[in-house]
């Protein structure tokens, strides 16, 4: 490779990398004029700034205000609404009364209908729920003015259900799912739906079976910018993330595509989960998926989705969705085997390769596979060792996260290159057999464990093509090394960013890592390079710009709130109180209640009150007792009838409250009902901590068990009775938030709890 290509082939490099985050999404323009069979990304707007005026979560004040908007807007398009209510407890124990949200589009066939899903509850207690999922409601919205004003004459029936309390245990759509007759209709869902504020929406398949003829289907319908891939798909079924799809799936067999963007984790279920903060082209790609699925939809034949075969599936620029068998795999990985081996007998008999130069070539790769590792690791460790207020941002990706995933794959580019600085006597045909050596191990290991990533075997292809240009070119095209280069570069760079801003900065190793394999995957490139020590001081230097960057981006501001979080507990029992919280790093507003004479807490009791992470308070100090009053527990029944004990209970709040959380001793429940919803056999076996129930409370409604336990147990029950209140209760004289503070997400908050214990012996 001549010296002056080097240059050339880093900016096409660039370029490509570029491409690889940019070509995945459209770029919004102001679309107000457009016609009105169009999709228009503003006129969706409009719906997402309405819904997310106010936190709407099911019990509290605007969630019927957001109701009310959505029945307006779908009966402004001439449909007919219903809505569907009832007690509903899902699958993990949180009971709350839904109102689902319902209209249908009738078609001229009578076969299976499409739902069109989203939801429209916001997360308690003070997310606005702009993108989660108010991007979703405003993308169906708009998407069904679009699809109705070309008066079409769908075949197929059109189902619009706008479900209530995802947030709380997808409970709407269980509700829907197990209780409404509209459900054996179904043929398929799409569901809209958000974890962040921005980025590209992924797709991702729900179904029992195999994918083959929703991928074919998919394809079909040719949306612009399909971001997917089947691995994706493998990790969000091992997460423990449900969509509202996810019951359709379990509970009713049926076939659906989610559709949800992740980037800019740190907006997800907070007050900055804003109108102003949804990224404009995310809502345009919403669009860009809805409005040519639905056409498809609409028209296509339901019944006939089911599939025992299973598809690989990714997506490239160009060429969109790319899929293959899984019945593919094993014979693509054999001819790559055999590819590798045939290239290796004609590179030694040609003397091309040499068996020392190719065994000295596994020590770079061995060398920085295991530092870079090592620093992805222990990356979040230290980070938050360095910044304990990272501590408080729970799902784990900071305001500054961007920053450190490019200042960690720098290190990472910058360590490969630094380690093959020593080997530039060795020929690049030489260096090459290790890093295909290991791609094909990894490949092997996929398809055996992982099948859904098979796809990696696409660029070990490429690979092999530049390692057997390379044994007959002594100076090979630099364009042409770059070009075989794409299909790594368009695959892997954008799981670099994909993997720490969705499942947070503690899977940093997962963007070390793939960095430093990515790297290999393009030596065929970087093998010719003389300067590798000067490209490596490089990237250390803009890793260095990267950290200083992201030091003094580590505060908080208005923009970037810190999590502030304060509870007062009242023990009903012992009649004392408590200032609570679940801070790590105490921000001045907190250390009003909890400053120097702070502790920390044992657990309430043996119990840790309900949270997204399982997190308990941090801190808690002595608190004036207030007169708050305590709830009424009456039993209406208990009554042995054989070998069991019937209890029936009720709990009556006597104020105002907003979600009522009951544990249990460790004691075997034969049957438990709470408001007349039996809890699974499942889940009573299998509560975690001794929960029961968790009762997001509507209209200050009272909590009606019926137990059944063994006639000689003793039961005891513990009661925790939050009020989200403690900013406004006229007892309390708790200073407004500073600006540059948020109510932390993921756990009772403003809250005012009262707890109380309670033997029936």
């Amino acid at each position: 490779m001549k010296k002056f290509s080097s240059l050339p082939a880093i900016i096409l490099i660039l370029f490509s990398i570029y491409w690889s985050f940019e070509g995945l999404m459209p770029s919004y323009k102001a679309d107000t004029s457009i016609e009105n069979t169009v999709f228009s990304t503003d006129r969706a707007l409009v719906h997402v700034k309405q819904i997310s005026q106010k936190p709407h979560g099911v019990g509290f004040e605007a969630h019927k205000e957001v109701r009310g908007y959505i029945v307006s807007e779908l009966e402004k398009l001439g449909l007919k609404t219903s809505q569907q209510v009832g007690y509903t407890a899902g699958d993990w124990g949180n009971l709350s009364k839904a109102t689902n949200i319902l209209a249908r589009i009738r078609g001229s066939g009578s076969g299976k209908a499409l739902v069109l899903l989203s939801h429209y509850d916001s997360q308690p207690h003070s997310s606005l729920g702009a993108s989660d999922a108010g991007s979703g409601v405003a993308t169906i919205l708009e998407g069904l003015r679009a699809f109705l004003a070309e008066n079409p004459n769908p075949k197929n029936d059109i189902i619009i259900l706008i479900s209530d309390a995802e947030e709380l245990g997808l409970n709407g759509a269980d509700l829907f799912v197990k209780k409404h007759p509209w459900k054996k209709d179904v043929g398929l869902v799409l569901n809209f739906e958000a974890r962040g504020s921005g980025g590209p929406s992924y797709m991702l398949i729900e179904t029992n079976r195999g994918n083959s003829k929703l991928i074919e289907e998919f394809t079909k319908a040719n949306p612009e910018y399909p971001v997917a891939n089947s691995l994706a798909y493998s990790i969000y079924k091992m997460l423990p993330n449900d969509t509202d799809l996810t019951v359709f799936r379990e509970d009713g067999d049926i076939e659906g595509f989610n559709f949800a963007f992740i980037d800019d984790h740190y907006d997800y279920h907070t007050a900055h989960d804003t109108y102003e903060r949804l990224d404009k082209n995310t809502l345009m790609h919403q669009g860009t998926y809805l409005m040519p699925l639905l056409k498809h939809f609409s028209n296509t034949d339901l019944t006939n989705l089911k599939s025992l075969n299973d598809y690989v599936y990714f997506n490239v620029p160009f060429f969109k969705l790319v899929s293959y068998p899984f019945e593919w795999i094993w014979p693509m990985f054999g001819l790559a085997v055999l590819l590798f081996i045939a290239f290796l007998v004609y590179g030694f008999r040609k003397k091309e390769l040499d068996f020392v130069p190719v065994l000295e070539g596994f020590i770079p790769m061995i060398l920085l596979l295991a530092i870079n590792g090592v620093i992805g690791y222990f990356s979040w460790s230290v980070l938050k060792w360095m910044y304990p207020h990272y501590k408080d941002i729970m799902h784990g990706f900071t305001y500054n996260g961007h920053t450190y995933i490019a200042a960690f794959v720098l290190l990472s580019l910058g360590i490969c290159f630094y380690s093959y600085r020593k080997f530039n006597r060795i020929k690049t045909a030489n260096l090459l057999v290790a890093p295909i050596f290991i791609w094909l191990i990894i490949c092997a290991l996929v398809a055996f464990y992982l099948p859904g990533a098979s796809f990696f075997i696409v660029p070990v292809f490429a690979l092999l093509a530049s390692f057997w240009v390379i044994l007959n070119q002594e100076a090979p095209s630099a364009y042409l090394m770059v070009f075989l280069a794409l299909p790594a570069i368009f695959i892997f760079v954008p799981f670099l960013k994909m993997f720490p801003v969705g499942l947070g900065l503690k899977m940093m190793v997962a963007s070390t890592l793939l960095a430093s394999l990515t790297f290999l995957l393009l030596l065929p490139v970087f093998g010719f390079f003389r300067r590798k020590s000067t490209i490596a001081y490089l990237c250390f230097f803009v890793f260095f710009g990267c950290m200083v960057s992201a030091h003094f981006n580590s505060g908080f501001s208005e923009e970037n709130a810190k999590p502030t979080s304060l509870l007062y507990v009242l023990d009903d029992d012992t009649k004392s109180a408590k200032w609570a919280t679940y801070e790590n790093s105490l921000s001045k507003w907190t250390s009003q209640y909890l400053g120097e004479n702070k502790e920390v807490p044992k657990k309430l009791g043996n119990i840790t009150i309900s949270s997204k992470y399982s997190s308990g308070f941090t801190y808690v100090s002595e608190a004036p007792r207030k007169e708050i009053p305590g709830m009424k527990i009456e039993k209406t029944r208990d009554t042995v009838i054989g070998n069991s004990r019937h209890l029936d209970i009720c709990i009556t709040p006597q104020r105002d409250i907003n979600r009522l959380e009951i544990f249990t001793n460790e004691i075997n429940l034969e049957k438990a009902s709470a408001n007349a919803v039996e809890l699974s056999d499942y889940y009573l076996k299998n509560r975690r901590g001794g929960k029961l129930v968790t009762h997001y409370v509507s209209n200050n409604r009272y909590t009606d068990l019926e137990l059944v336990i063994p006639k000689n147990e003793v039961l005891e029950l513990t009661i925790y009775e939050a009020s989200n209140d403690l900013l406004t209760n006229s007892q309390f004289s708790i200073p407004t938030r500073p600006e540059d503070n948020i109510p932390m997400p993921f756990i009772l908050n403003d809250a005012i709890l009262v707890t109380k214990t309670i033997r029936f012996e």
